[in-house]
């Protein structure tokens, strides 16, 4: 399953999964994952879809570009 970690809360991330919130062990997930990161969680496996990021987050700066826009 894929998902947007939403953020972290102790020993829990919480991810952002088709528009509902899951808490998953921190344990499980990458040191270098971080809040905003797209990440795929196979069973106690997470990895973190460095190409889906930067396409996400391309896509929120357009539109914050197009919202400020005078």
């Amino acid at each position: 399953m894929k998902g947007i970690i939403d953020r972290y809360e102790g020993d829990w991330v919480v991810v952002e999964i088709d528009g509902e919130t899951k808490d998953f062990k921190k344990t499980i997930f990458p040191e270098e994952a971080a809040v905003g990161d797209v990440v795929e969680i196979k069973g106690n496996q997470v990895t973190v879809l460095k190409d889906e990021t930067e396409k996400l987050r391309k896509e929120i700066n357009d539109l914050m570009n197009e919202v400020w826009e005078d």
